[in-house]
């Protein structure tokens, strides 16, 4: 498994891969807690093929928080997610693994995994350049 980070802007993403193209460390970038609706999958998406593209040398993946509801999930699906964080009831996420499967996705659920959440970081950079240095 990658480290993972919670990015909340370009900012963040390009802070985040930055550290890892410089340290050769893979990356799960991922959106805050439920922002699947509330900044859109779309626009994360769109921020993350942003940073990819001024780090191409950097590995990651990514993962869209949807919290708890099945229609920003599969909102998040059909933009092209290839991971979506749902926290809902089991028959939804049942129904989303299927329809994830179908679209070579997956449904992440459980446990939040520890993360570097960049909200309140002065210096992204540094920040990621510490969590990733562990």
């Amino acid at each position: 498994m990658s480290a993972r980070i919670i990015v909340h802007s370009l900012e963040h993403a390009l802070a985040a891969l930055a550290a890892a193209e410089e340290r050769k460390i893979p990356v799960t970038l991922a959106s805050a807690p439920g922002a699947g609706a509330a900044a859109g999958p779309r626009w994360f998406l769109g921020v993350l093929a942003e940073a990819r593209r001024a780090h191409s040398g950097a590995a990651s993946d990514c993962v869209i928080d949807c919290a708890d509801e099945p229609g920003t999930a599969m909102s998040a699906l059909r933009a092209g997610a290839k991971r979506v964080r749902f926290t809902g009831g089991e028959a939804a996420r049942q129904k989303l693994a299927a329809i994830a499967a179908e679209l070579g996705a997956e449904i992440e659920s459980g446990a939040p995994v520890v993360a570097l959440d960049l909200l309140n970081s002065r210096d992204p950079l540094a920040a990621c350049r510490v969590y990733l240095g562990r």
